[in-house]
C-alpha cells in the first residue's frame, strides 16, 4: 500500500476535476472551481476582517478582491460576450479605475458576495447559451473575443487573485491555501 502524496484527489480537489472531458466541461468546471475557491478563502471572516488590508505594502483586501471579481464577471460576460446592452459599471462612485479594490470602507461581505453571486449567475446564463466559438466585442474598442478566450481568461484572472487572497487570508488569521 502506497502513502498518499500531494496531488491525490483526497488531498487536493483540483485533481478530482475531469481530466478527459470535452473543452466546454473542462473550462466551465475549472472556472467554477476557481469561483468556489474565492468563497472558501473568505469563509468565516467578519466584515472587518474582509475589509482589512493586512499586508503593509499593499492596498488589497479580500473584500476588494470579491468586488473586483464581480466587476470582471460583469465586464467579460455581459459587456463582451453577451449581445445585450451594456448594463454599466458596478462601482462608479469615483473616477478610480480600481474603485472595487479601494472603496470598501462601507462594504459588507454579505452585500458584496450577493452582488458577486448575481454576476456569476448572469455569466453562467450567458455562457451556457453560446458555443465556445461565439464571438463578442469589447465595449468601446470592438476588439473580438471568443467565449473560449473569455472562459480561459477568467480562470487566469481568478487564479492570479486567489494567490493574493491566500496571502491576505494568512495575514488576517493565519489560514491559507486549499
Amino acid at each position: 500500500m502506497s502513502a498518499a502524496v500531494p496531488g491525490d484527489s483526497d488531498l487536493d480537489r483540483r485533481f478530482a476535476l475531469p481530466a478527459t472531458a470535452d473543452d466546454r466541461t473542462l473550462l466551465d468546471t475549472f472556472l467554477d472551481f476557481q469561483r468556489d475557491a474565492l468563497v472558501r478563502k473568505c469563509a468565516d471572516l467578519s466584515d472587518e476582517q474582509l475589509r482589512s488590508r493586512p499586508v503593509p505594502s499593499s492596498s488589497l483586501s479580500l473584500l476588494g478582491l470579491v468586488r473586483h471579481l464581480a466587476t470582471v464577471e460583469r465586464w467579460y460576460f455581459q459587456g463582451v460576450v453577451a449581445d445585450e446592452p451594456w448594463p454599466g459599471d458596478l462601482f462608479d462612485l469615483t473616477d478610480d479605475f480600481d474603485a472595487p479594490f479601494h472603496d470598501v470602507a462601507h462594504a459588507t461581505g454579505r452585500e458584496s458576495f450577493a452582488l458577486w453571486r448575481e454576476q456569476v449567475a448572469a455569466s453562467r446564463r450567458i455562457a451556457a447559451a453560446r458555443p465556445l466559438d461565439a464571438i463578442g466585442r469589447t465595449p468601446g474598442t470592438g476588439a473580438e473575443r471568443s467565449l473560449r478566450w473569455v472562459l480561459t481568461h477568467m480562470i487566469d484572472e481568478y487564479a492570479r487573485h486567489l494567490g493574493q487572497a491566500d496571502i491576505l487570508r494568512e495575514a488576517v488569521d493565519g489560514l491559507a491555501g486549499e
